[in-house]
């Protein structure tokens, strides 16, 4: 390897060259995903412990459990239970459970742990946290969970809302 001219002096400024044009990210990562609606929403990754495919079939249901729980899955071990996240914010557009996976989005705080059920994952991307406004024209069911938004395109008044784990979590809204 030594030996090998790839190593030499003139190769090894052309890669440091190359280091010198890569931009460091700045922000926070972030999950970007779609309601069914088509609403673009995001959630900090530190906040998440999985993201998943789950067969319809793998998803038990919970008799006189609250309807926005679609029942419990099996997570190496340990029982979880999935939340219709569109429901959960008030999405006007039902989730497709008659698929033949459904996306799922395991978020965790301290000993709690809830899967996400969604219509469709996005992308990872670095979202810079100074950015964000504070949400216009939020519907009030929606807003405690909003944690503000992104505009993405101000003339079709697009906006990436980013969404607060531990509200969704500790809502009151899973004992209904």
């Amino acid at each position: 390897m030594v030996g090998n001219p790839d190593f030499s002096m003139g190769k090894t400024q052309d890669i440091s060259s190359d280091i010198e044009r890569l931009e460091m990210p700045e922000g926070e990562l972030h999950l970007r995903f779609y309601l069914p609606s088509n609403s673009e929403f995001a959630l900090s990754a530190t906040g998440i412990k999985e993201v998943m495919n789950q067969p319809p079939d793998r998803i038990t249901p919970i008799p006189n459990a609250s309807p926005l729980l679609l029942g419990t899955i099996n997570l190496r071990g340990q029982v979880i239970w999935v939340a219709d996240l569109g429901q959960f914010l008030g999405d006007t557009v039902a989730l497709n459970t008659q698929r033949q996976e459904i996306p799922i989005i395991a978020i965790e705080d301290q000993e709690t742990m809830l899967g996400l059920a969604i219509e469709k994952i996005g992308e990872m991307q670095w979202l810079d946290i100074a950015q964000i406004q504070m949400q216009t024209n939020v519907p009030n069911h929606m807003a405690p969970f909003i944690r503000g938004e992104w505009i993405l395109d101000r003339e079709s008044n697009q906006s990436l809302r980013l969404l607060d784990q531990l509200a969704i979590l500790r809502s009151a809204r899973w004992a209904a």
